[in-house]
């Protein structure tokens, strides 16, 4: 370990006590491995460990926001839907409300996940709830008619055939870093948290709970004629709207986990090199190069930029098993204002 970066450690671990907000994104590797079938036993199991890393900050004396992705659990959940009305026709609810049915359970697990956590811990006075949060976007967006956001489980070539031929409205890419295919669908970008949310979230906040929200994105909602709220069909990115929710509260710093330690220039290739301190003018310049994956690294990296750029001290973007070392600074992409540089690991 370099010594700048004992430094960092030591440096963090004397000022632990600070209150200091973060707001913690959690990527769909938190709740649905790959290679798992899906079921509640594995998601539960799989968010009890992601809750001892953010246990770990709560008790260490940071304030904690959360929210989370839906890509694996909103495939399934429309999967369910589908099959219910072909078997027994009931009838299938559209994807708006699916994404509210995965805020929902997917807050429960957080929820009772670490709240068992922190109660093991004797921490009993630290509450966490949940809020369904609806997120408005703007109903003219162009993103509405391109789909870009993966949703569901990887696919092998003869399973998307095989989709295709039921549903040939339906869109898929091939990731071939992960080796497979996934559904894409429309994917806005988040303009802000409903107001009514808002306030509930900043109030919760406030008065010292762990707050769940923005849920897989958050609720897609239009507004129409100034007062009327209306969902439509499309899945927000969770990181974007993680910026949302950490912008609206006044996080310190946003921590974007996900299933890699840093994010990488030329990810898969031999020339690939990672990237450990950058300011936010160098990932802007990265994005419009298009180093980074639609849909995946790139709305990491935008989130994270939007962020600093509207006040935030620090976007961090890292391996959901390296929490805790991220925010030593020992580990991770870091992005800030000023004072970053383009560095390899």
């Amino acid at each position: 370990m370099s010594m700048q970066k004992k430094r960092k450690s030591r440096e963090l671990q004397s000022n632990s006590g600070r209150r200091e907000l973060i707001v913690i994104a959690l990527g769909g590797n938190a709740l649905f491995r790959r290679g798992e079938s899906g079921s509640a036993d594995e998601q539960q199991r799989n968010i009890s460990n992601a809750a001892r890393h953010i246990a770990d900050l709560i008790e260490m004396g940071y304030r904690v926001a959360i929210t989370h992705g839906n890509g694996p659990q909103i495939g399934a959940t429309m999967l369910r839907h589908e099959a219910g009305w072909k078997m027994f026709k009931v009838p299938p609810f559209p994807m708006y409300v699916c994404v509210a049915e995965t805020q929902g359970f997917i807050g429960y697990l957080i929820q009772q996940s670490l709240r068992s956590e922190l109660k093991r811990r004797r921490l009993d006075d630290r509450a966490v709830v949940t809020v369904v949060t609806r997120v408005i976007v703007n109903k003219d967006d162009p993103e509405l008619k391109n789909p870009t956001k993966p949703i569901g489980q990887f696919m092998k070539r003869n399973e998307v055939k095989r989709i295709q031929k039921i549903h040939p409205d339906y869109t898929f890419v091939e990731d071939k870093a992960r080796g497979g295919w996934r559904r894409v669908v429309p994917s806005p970008d988040p303009i802000r948290i409903a107001i009514a949310e808002q306030s509930s979230i900043v109030t919760l906040v406030r008065e010292g709970f762990t707050v769940v929200a923005c849920g897989g994105g958050g609720i897609p909602t239009v507004e129409e004629e100034g007062w009327r709220a209306k969902g439509i069909e499309a899945v927000i990115d969770k990181d974007l709207a993680a910026e949302r929710l950490a912008t609206l509260i006044g996080a310190d710093r946003l921590v974007i986990l996900t299933d890699v330690d840093y994010v990488y220039l030329n990810y898969g290739s031999r020339k690939q090199k990672a990237l450990e301190n950058i300011t936010t003018e160098e990932a802007r310049r990265y994005l419009r190069a298009g180093e980074f994956r639609e849909g995946s690294m790139e709305p990491k990296v935008l989130a994270a930029v939007r962020f600093v750029e509207n006040g935030g001290k620090e976007a961090i973007i890292a391996d959901l098993s390296d929490l805790r070392q991220a925010l030593q600074g020992l580990t991770g992409t870091h992005i800030k204002k000023v004072g970053g540089l383009t560095s390899s690991v």
